[in-house]
């Protein structure tokens, strides 16, 4: 029986993803608050940032769940082949 590979992602990695989006929006933020605009600009320029911060984190937990579906389908069918491999007979005979 086969087994799928599964990619280990390692703690460096979230690490640097983590650190990299708290740049980002740290860096967002600042700008925003030294923009030299009315408050009113900068009120408009922090939804903005605030809307596109929650929608990045939505969208990588529809991607995260989608993967997780693939891999329990993908599971499952590969179990349903090796029950069909284990059963099968080749030298029974067709009647």
């Amino acid at each position: 029986m086969s087994t799928p590979t599964q990619n280990k992602t390692t703690n460096a990695f979230y690490a640097q993803a983590g650190i990299s989006f708290g740049l980002a929006l740290l860096s967002m933020v600042v700008a925003v608050l030294y923009l030299p605009v009315d408050p009113w600009v900068r009120a408009f320029l922090a939804l903005g940032t605030l809307y596109l911060t929650t929608s990045a984190f939505t969208l990588a937990k529809c991607v995260r769940d989608a993967q997780e579906t693939s891999s329990v389908v993908n599971r499952l069918d590969q179990a349903r082949v090796d029950k069909i491999l284990a059963d099968h007979d080749p030298f029974r005979s067709v009647s």
